[in-house]
């Protein structure tokens, strides 16, 4: 037979230690180990067997007095009786319970038994939650940026009937970002609250532009002399206006300028973000022969190599 643990070293307190200590250092070592904490579910199991012990003033006199509260495991006559059977007490099987039962109730409460247990009638299961649900929803460019309302209906496992939720996409919405509707999800069991509707908003692809938080991206094309000599161009805005930026002279390719307040409204926060355009210079594939003399001449004027080993 296995020696009994000291459950006083399994809980760091001291033999003198209070319940109130007791209870303290099981709470704090339970957040640590619980299984559904990433914790090690053989560690856990010692510790609430620790606590089970401890926690009771009578397990804890007969383990102070015997290294046991196992009343099996005490000689008979000592204690002024004979040896108690367990299963007697607890009807053969724990009130028909089971340890996968007495498991799956130490990772949802303090003791092995904890509240789900009860010894007249056996195990009585906890009120658990629902499962939360999760839906994609597909949104225009034009409808994340501006706000809108959108219909969508969902069926969930466990009702009767599909449901028409009225979703409410905020101005700015952002791809990826989610909305929840309390209570929409999978029906709770035993009593337990029913789960919630997750709503992702994945937003659709647009000719002009595309966004990266609050900020709106776009590209404009220039044409060589435009990115050399510099220009003014005007350009659509994510709101339905135009806006005129000024490209200075000798703007090179991928140059970014940022025209500020343009941008979605931000889902968090006051104001903008901003519309941010790359350039791009675009070279042409044929000229004619007006632009071919003008590039010659261009050319013949160009006295410093833009190579650096030739410099």
């Amino acid at each position: 037979m296995a020696a009994t643990p000291d459950y006083y070293k399994t809980l760091g307190v001291p033999r003198t230690a209070t319940q109130a200590e007791i209870k303290k250092a099981f709470r704090k070592l339970a957040r640590t180990h619980h299984p559904d904490a990433g914790g090690d579910e053989a560690k856990f199991k010692e510790i609430n067997e620790a606590y089970e012990v401890l926690s009771d003033e009578k397990k804890r006199e007969l383990y102070d007095q015997y290294g046991t509260a196992n009343e099996n495991q005490i000689p008979h006559g000592w204690g002024g009786g004979s040896a108690v059977n367990v299963e007697d007490i607890f009807g053969g099987g724990f009130g028909g319970g089971s340890w996968a039962d007495i498991l799956e109730s130490i990772r949802h409460g303090e003791g092995a038994f904890g509240s789900n247990w009860d010894f007249g009638g056996g195990y009585q299961p906890r009120p658990r939650k629902g499962q939360d649900m999760n839906v994609t929803l597909n949104v225009t460019f034009d409808e994340a940026f501006n706000g809108a309302e959108k219909k969508v209906t969902v069926r969930v496992p466990g009702r009767s009937e599909s449901e028409t939720l009225t979703v409410k996409i905020p101005a700015g919405a952002v791809d990826g970002g989610r909305l929840r509707f309390k209570g929409k999800g999978a029906p709770g069991e035993n009593g337990g609250a029913d789960g919630d509707l997750l709503i992702t908003t994945k937003i659709e692809s647009n000719d002009l532009y595309t966004r990266k938080g609050a900020d709106v991206l776009m590209t404009v094309p220039l044409n060589i002399a435009e990115a050399a000599l510099g220009a003014s161009v005007v350009v659509p805005t994510p709101d339905g206006k135009k806006a005129r930026v000024k490209v200075p002279a000798g703007t090179q390719d991928d140059t970014v300028l940022t025209v500020r307040g343009k941008g979605a409204p931000k889902v968090k926060g006051d104001g903008h973000g901003d519309l941010k355009i790359t350039i791009k210079v675009v070279i042409p594939k044929e000229m004619n022969e007006e632009q071919t003399k003008a590039m010659e001449v261009f050319l013949a004027a160009s006295t410093e190599s833009v190579r650096s080993w030739e410099a």
